[in-house]
């Protein structure tokens, strides 16, 4: 009788590599402002950040009197245009080249001024508005190996699924060449139908986890630890450490 050949199982690691669309989102890739509300934005490293935008959209339809911003990022000092921070004349602003610590509070102050029909008295306005912006760790070449999809969760399923097929139909095509080089009688080692599996290994990269509380619009993401966590491995949640106060950590001080 044969000896049976146990294929191990497939191990394939999908961490979080959905394009989360914020539903601020607008068709020309602007994000608005929402009074009294942060807006979560999650950005893939090493990419661009979606634009910012200096106020929400009500007020954008509406004319403006002499507005003037003021962004303010996350290690609370005033951000001026480099290479690094593109803020524009209107107020918008683009992180480029987004890495772990840029992570954090964005926060913009829209000043303008608004004047009474009767009296033409001018009043000055302030409106504040908080982009909360985070990093998950889908690496550059995202676009060409997920062919430009948006959802490439789905496209590296489909990756992992032709994968297992190829697989198995090698060893299958094994067995039906051994088997006729054999004369027919069955070789030492075959193949069983059906035998080979793949399991999913959910898991994130260290510095990175997934917190559905937190972040309930990207439950599936990966998302950089927040100061007072951190994630040493590839496990899936970030641990509690108080003394961190960095954002991607991977160690406890």
């Amino acid at each position: 009788m044969g000896a049976w050949l146990l294929l191990p199982a497939m191990l394939y690691y999908l961490a979080g590599t959905g394009w989360p669309r914020s539903s601020l989102l607008s068709d020309k890739g602007l994000v608005y402002g929402r009074l009294g509300h942060p807006v979560k934005i999650y950005v893939k490293l090493h990419q661009n950040s979606p634009i910012l935008v200096c106020m929400d959209s009500h007020r954008a339809s509406e004319e403006t009197v002499d507005p003037t911003y003021l962004w303010i990022g996350p290690n609370e000092k005033m951000l001026t245009g480099n290479k690094q921070f593109n803020i524009t004349e209107t107020g918008t602003l683009i992180v480029k080249d987004f890495l772990e610590l840029l992570s954090g509070l964005y926060t913009c102050t829209l000043s303008y001024k608004t004047i009474k029909a009767e009296t033409q008295e001018e009043t000055i306005e302030k409106k504040r508005y908080d982009f909360m912006v985070f990093v998950n760790p889908f690496a550059p070449g995202w676009r060409d190996a997920c062919g430009g999809s948006v959802d490439c969760e789905d496209v590296t399923n489909q990756n992992i699924l032709k994968a297992r097929d190829r697989i198995e139909e090698f060893f299958r095509s094994q067995a039906s060449i051994s088997s006729h080089r054999f004369n027919k009688t069955v070789p030492a080692i075959h193949f069983v139908d059906h035998s080979f599996h793949v399991v999913r290994i959910d898991s994130c990269r260290p510095g990175f986890g997934k917190n559905e509380g937190l972040h309930s619009n990207c439950a599936s993401c990966c998302v950089v630890c927040s100061p007072g966590t951190f994630s040493p491995d590839v496990d899936v949640t970030c641990q509690i450490c108080i003394s961190v106060h960095i954002y991607g950590a991977k160690s406890c001080p």
